[in-house]
């Protein structure tokens, strides 16, 4: 059970189903090997994500975020990972603040390059550093279930013409403050960074198809 929840929830989050997307389970259950018991398990796990949704007589179908929503998840995601990157500052190692500077110099030689799919890799793994560094796991899981209901408007946001000469000094900026131990600072950029999130959000969903 536990594994099929999280290749489902995976598997979403790749892409590999689109919003609206129905999740037919005869065809889910041949791809992973499972039983119609446990595939409706995962799938009322992934419903309490946000997820997926479970209609009545119809079954389940990958989750599409509206643009107010996704404006809502990314204002509670502002306030808690504002808190988890003042708390990073608190805590951050010799060691940890090498390895947020490592990824500051690989996201900027991105940008220079013009990989976005590399940028946007890294940029994930600057967020998930941070809130490892943080050791605040209910943060984290908050974040991590918010992220999810986001993919969709995430993936298109690192790819709109200009979006990483934007939120690259952000995230620059996020690591200094944390390297330099200053978590008022810290906090204040994480806030600042999702700020500029959500002047992007409502153009964005816009633009996407459906």
């Amino acid at each position: 059970m536990t594994d099929l929840f999280g290749e489902l929830r995976a598997a979403i989050l790749r892409g590999e189903y689109a919003p609206r997307e129905r999740l037919i389970e005869t065809e889910v259950m041949q791809r992973y090997g499972t039983t119609r018991f446990v595939l409706r398990t995962a799938l009322t796990r992934l419903a309490s994500e946000g997820l997926v949704e479970l209609q009545p007589n119809r079954g389940a179908r990958v989750r599409e975020v509206t643009a107010a929503e996704a404006v809502e998840i990314t204002e509670i995601r502002r306030a808690v990972e504002a808190l988890v990157a003042a708390r990073a500052a608190q805590r951050v190692t010799e060691a940890e603040a090498a390895e947020l500077r490592r990824l500051g110099r690989a996201m900027t030689d991105a940008v220079e390059r013009t990989d976005m799919p590399r940028y946007s890799e890294l940029n994930v793994r600057l967020h998930g550093a941070v809130r490892r560094i943080a050791g605040h796991a209910a943060a984290a899981k908050i974040i991590d279930q918010l992220q999810g209901q986001l993919v969709r408007h995430q993936f298109r946001l690192a790819l709109v013409p200009g979006r990483p000469s934007v939120s690259l000094p952000e995230h620059l900026a996020i690591i200094d403050a944390i390297c330099a131990r200053d978590p008022a600072r810290a906090e204040e950029a994480m806030r600042a960074h999702l700020d500029s999130v959500l002047r992007m959000l409502p153009g964005l969903a816009a633009a996407l198809p459906g």
